[in-house]
């Protein structure tokens, strides 16, 4: 399969902190999620993967091709994506309509037409300046300006934070539209974790530079589970062989133990007596990088 892009073995290290060993993939017809705490490396990830910085070790393809940075490689694989990063790189002496102007010159597929329904759906006033947008209206410009030239792959960085849930729901249709052809991927960095419940088909989780998980979101959502033990409930699943040493995840608080299980339904029938929530995405990747280890 030739994948959007399809990242190997990438690494990068700034002073005490080192990005290593991150494999990430996105499929045509694929939404991935890439999710961890602030600091754990999305951002330098997306970046080293665009060729916005320099990676010190690892492989990047996109659309099959091999490429870094600087390279004519990378240059004619850019025309192909759409970009939003965690802040708007317009200057903010600019006015909405110069926007456009500048789609126009660097995409010889700019499509006036579709910015102009993006534009107005976004209610992006066309002598607005970029300086005197809110952060949300900034990143509703940003995401109008990387789907008017007609991207294959969009890589999104935090693009729904500042949004009200009501202009989060209608990016999230929007981004729908652009996967209904089923040949198009995003890769969507972001903490608003239920954002990816609405609309992702893999989550990837990076911590200290390091991936933590990959796995379908419906064996996160669909089949995991948080079970609400006591002490000694605890105790009496991990002697049960329930889980092999080392793979159990417990968070123990005041009034008692949330424990990650797999699957929610094999553990029920193993344990009738301890209740047991359906997981969310951030209970997952709470109880994985913060639970004790057993």
């Amino acid at each position: 399969m030739t994948y959007l892009i399809d990242i190997e073995n990438l690494g990068k290290r700034y002073g005490d902190f080192a990005l290593a060993g991150i494999n990430l993939a996105v499929e045509p017809g694929t939404v991935v999620g890439f999710i961890g705490s602030n600091g754990a490396g999305k951002t330098t990830t997306l970046k080293a993967a665009l060729g916005l910085i320099a990676a010190d070790e690892g492989t990047v393809r996109l659309f099959g091709q091999t490429v870094a940075p600087d390279s004519a490689a990378l240059d004619a694989c850019k025309a192909r994506i759409g970009v939003v990063l965690d802040t708007c790189a317009f200057p903010g002496t600019c006015r909405v309509s110069d926007v456009a102007t500048i789609g126009r010159a660097a995409y010889a597929t700019w499509d006036d037409v579709r910015w102009s329904e993006l534009a107005a759906r976004f209610q992006l006033a066309p002598q607005k300046k970029v300086s005197d947008l809110s952060r949300g209206m900034g990143m509703k410009l940003s995401l109008a300006f990387a789907l008017a030239h007609h991207p294959e792959l969009l890589v999104l960085d935090e693009a729904t934070a500042g949004l009200d849930p009501i202009a989060r729901d209608e990016v999230l249709d929007i981004l729908r539209d652009f996967m209904a052809t089923g040949e198009h991927g995003i890769l969507m960095s972001t903490h608003i974790t239920s954002d990816l419940e609405k609309i992702a088909d893999e989550i990837v989780c990076v911590d200290k530079g390091r991936i933590m998980f990959a796995a379908p979101k419906d064996a996160l959502t669909d089949e995991a589970g948080v079970a609400r033990c006591r002490a000694a409930d605890v105790t009496a699943v991990l002697e049960a062989g329930f889980f092999a040493t080392g793979t159990a995840r417990i968070l123990r608080h005041d009034y008692g133990c949330d424990l990650l299980v797999p699957d929610r339904f094999a553990f029920g029938r193993a344990f009738p007596d301890i209740p047991v929530d359906k997981a969310t995405i951030e209970d997952y990747m709470t109880l994985t990088l913060k639970g004790e280890s057993r």
